[in-house]
């Protein structure tokens, strides 16, 4: 007799995370259509549903739920979800992010996950270079590679994040000069680029005031309303790499823009792209 497939169990952020990309790709579910996509059972879901409305992802309906977009422009969600979101797309960012950086140059990574993406394949080119990061999760990753000047500026660690954010970081980088910045956004609105934080928002200015090149790298999801705090605009931006999941209005808007755009397509396996 065989026996049926073990079931594998999620982490509850990328179980979060699958829930919150379906009822966006395909609107209100009912909570046995969520159990199938997260290969869980019916409670889990209904603790995952209760988690994620109390955060403020969703608003519930009579047996499932529904999407909402953030309402509030300073609703940050939660660290690890957002890591755990989108991935697919934020990996083939990375790896084609990763084919713009050479050997010895010194680049400024913020705590974004698309960065964090980035960074994971260029540690196994191992080429070397100097990084400096308010990502305690980018400079462990970036440890591990022996060729690798790793800085990290300081700063207050934000709750539930790997993030720095506040002095001493913010006056390090007024006084370095670096070849490339990579740096991610919560939200592209027209040609203005944001964040939920003001404290996050200073550093992020700082940190593209001391880079040559400024690569901004974004998923697609990301071109929506504005976060509460502006750090630039796609003007001081050199190249916008994204996927081909944006939609056809927001590449309009970009291309009205003097800024170069890289429109990624997402695949199943990026693995073999990562050598």
């Amino acid at each position: 007799m065989q026996l049926p497939p073990k079931r594998v169990e999620l982490v509850p952020a990328k179980r979060r995370a699958l829930i919150l990309e379906h009822l966006r790709a395909h609107g209100p579910a009912s909570i046995q259509q969520l159990a199938e996509v997260i290969g869980g059972s019916q409670s889990t879901v209904r603790r995952d549903l209760e988690h994620l409305t109390e955060a403020g992802y969703l608003e519930r309906t009579h047996g499932g739920a529904l999407l909402i977009p953030p309402a509030r422009a300073a609703f940050e969600g939660e660290f690890s979800l957002h890591q755990a979101m989108c991935r697919m797309q934020k990996r083939c960012i990375g790896v084609e992010a990763a084919d713009r950086l050479s050997p010895r140059q010194s680049i400024i990574c913020d705590s974004s996950s698309t960065v964090l993406e980035t960074i994971s394949v260029v540690a196994r080119r191992a080429m070397p270079l100097t990084v400096v990061t308010n990502s305690l999760e980018i400079a462990l990753v970036s440890a591990g590679v022996p060729s690798w000047r790793v800085i990290v500026p300081g700063g207050t660690v934000r709750p539930g994040s790997t993030m720095l954010a506040g002095p001493p970081g913010e006056a390090f980088f007024a006084g370095i000069h670096a070849d490339v910045c990579l740096i991610g956004a919560l939200a592209v609105s027209g040609s203005v680029l944001t964040d939920a934080t003001i404290e996050v928002a200073a550093l992020k200015r700082a940190m593209m005031r001391s880079a040559e090149r400024r690569i901004l790298l974004v998923d697609s999801t990301k071109f929506r309303a504005p976060c509460f705090s502006a750090f630039g605009d796609l003007s001081d931006i050199d190249e916008v790499i994204t996927d081909d999941g944006i939609a056809p209005e927001h590449l309009d808007a970009l291309a009205a823009i003097d800024v170069k755009v890289t429109v990624v397509p997402v695949v199943d396996e990026v693995e073999h792209l990562t050598a």
